[in-house]
């Protein structure tokens, strides 16, 4: 077939500003915002080692789904939830729709805070040159004629900084929430990068992280859908004697190293016990591989081989 060359230099691919992933997070952890799936049998350690990874990417604000929530000892003695962030009742559907509410309140307080901090701003610039030049507008604003006191600057509880937050849905599968609330948890699961919406310090969303625990990668009626599955960035597998669902998970992951490569990777990283293969979908380029035993070995590839 004959190629024909043109200069179409103005039909060139843009790439968009912004990142997918939107917040800083320590060299060796993963990037933000993340959809991690754990996998794990009962007592395997899933709640441990999510646990851990929240707390290591030093989460702003956490919301748990979980019918134990606010007994769940393991998870409160690590991580400072607020009891109002904390959902029990895992047939209730409408909890997600309660949390991203709590998502546009944070973009809301976010604005809010910048704009005046803008106004406050512009207001010093008039004091430090003429008292008497200040617009009656930012006079009013910021000066208390009632105490003859100029106001505290604004305020917000991170002193600007964009709120990172997630979710950690735990020991759900079968609930009402996963059965008939799964339109709105895969809505959330597509869309969860762009929840929160704002117009300061260059604009996008807050977003949030969403953590998926589950005794199965798959079930029929009540368990993780593909819409969830598609989206993840992240996976957590500890070991599974279930040969159809490992096969699911390979299918659906082992492509680009491939199923044989990909049996290596898995043996080495649960042949202990409670140890787990961390599948990072979305690596840092600084990291050496997408696979870890738990979080702390990389795993390479071509050393299995």
């Amino acid at each position: 077939m004959k190629k024909v060359k043109k200069n179409l230099s103005n039909l060139a691919i843009e790439i968009p500003k912004g990142d997918a992933f939107a917040y800083e997070t320590d060299p060796l952890l993963p990037k933000c915002h993340q959809q991690v799936l754990c996998i794990g049998k009962r007592g395997s350690g899933k709640t441990v080692a999510v646990v851990n990874l929240i707390k290591k990417l030093n989460y702003d604000r956490i919301f748990l789904v979980s019918p134990t929530a606010k007994s769940n000892t393991a998870i409160l003695s690590m991580l400072a939830i607020d009891p109002n962030d904390m959902y029990e009742d895992t047939d209730d559907i409408t909890i997600v729709e309660q949390i991203k509410e709590k998502v546009l309140e944070e973009a809301e307080l976010y604005d809010k805070y910048h704009r005046e901090m803008e106004r406050y701003k512009e207001f010093q610039k008039y004091l430090n040159k003429n008292l008497t030049g200040i617009p009656n507008d930012l006079l009013f604003e910021f000066y208390d004629f009632s105490t003859k006191q100029f106001k505290n600057p604004p305020e917000h509880w991170l002193n600007g900084r964009r709120p990172m937050m997630c979710i950690l849905f735990d020991d759900i599968l079968g609930s009402k929430l996963f059965s008939k609330g799964i339109r709105s948890l895969n809505n959330l699961a597509i869309l969860h990068r762009h929840l929160g919406p704002v117009e300061a310090e260059g604009g996008g969303a807050l977003g949030i992280s969403n953590y998926f625990l589950s005794q199965s990668y798959t079930v029929t009626v009540g368990g993780i859908s593909k819409a969830i599955r598609n989206n993840c960035t992240s996976l957590i597998l500890f070991r599974t004697k279930n040969e159809k669902e490992y096969s699911q998970i390979e299918d659906e992951i082992a492509g680009e190293v491939g199923k044989e490569t990909f049996k290596k990777v898995y043996d080495y990283a649960v042949d202990e016990p409670h140890s787990f293969l961390f599948v990072d979908l979305h690596p840092k380029k600084e990291h050496p591989s997408k696979f870890r035993k738990r979080f702390s070995e990389f795993i390479l590839v071509e050393d299995l081989k």
